[in-house]
């Protein structure tokens, strides 16, 4: 199985990037892993909130495969404890998917249109995080789930 991880608009804050891109090279030595970054959307002034998130959802749409089973990160989703998280992981792999494609929208969400493709929704917390934190702690914990996979001292319970 390869994991695709869609993000909309790029990490600005340093240490968020750097930290990103840490989990990310971690992550690749257990699951072939693509990072897509769509670029945010400009001159937006002119558009509404639902306007942004059709255009954004269009970008994302071209980036989605049929193969792909495509999981959401929504704070309606459901929750998973890390463990939890890495027996999904195990499930999906397991399955025969092809392509695990996790997707973080911009910060307005998703289009209805996106939503339509989307085969599950996740929630990382109920708490709001920014979307570019939120790549952070979606590729450690990725990080997490396979280290706790292959029994690995990194997590602790």
């Amino acid at each position: 199985m390869k994991l695709k991880i869609i993000f909309v608009g790029k990490t600005e804050v340093d240490y968020l990037k750097t930290g990103s891109e840490v989990y990310f090279k971690r992550l690749q030595n257990y699951i072939p892993t693509e990072m897509i970054i769509i670029p945010a959307l400009k001159n937006t002034k002119a558009l509404n909130i639902e306007q942004q998130k059709a255009k954004e959802g269009k970008l994302i749409l071209d980036k989605i495969n049929t193969s792909d089973f495509v999981v959401l990160f929504d704070e309606k989703g459901k929750e998973f404890r890390s463990i939890e998280f890495a027996n999904y992981f195990q499930n999906k792999m397991n399955s025969g998917i092809k392509s695990l494609c996790f997707i973080i929208g911009g910060p307005y969400g998703f289009s209805a249109d996106v939503y339509k493709k989307a085969n599950q929704k996740i929630a990382l917390s109920k708490m709001t995080f920014s979307h570019q934190m939120i790549r952070l702690i979606l590729l450690e914990q990725c990080y997490r789930a396979m280290s706790i996979l292959k029994n690995e001292p990194y997590h602790h319970e």
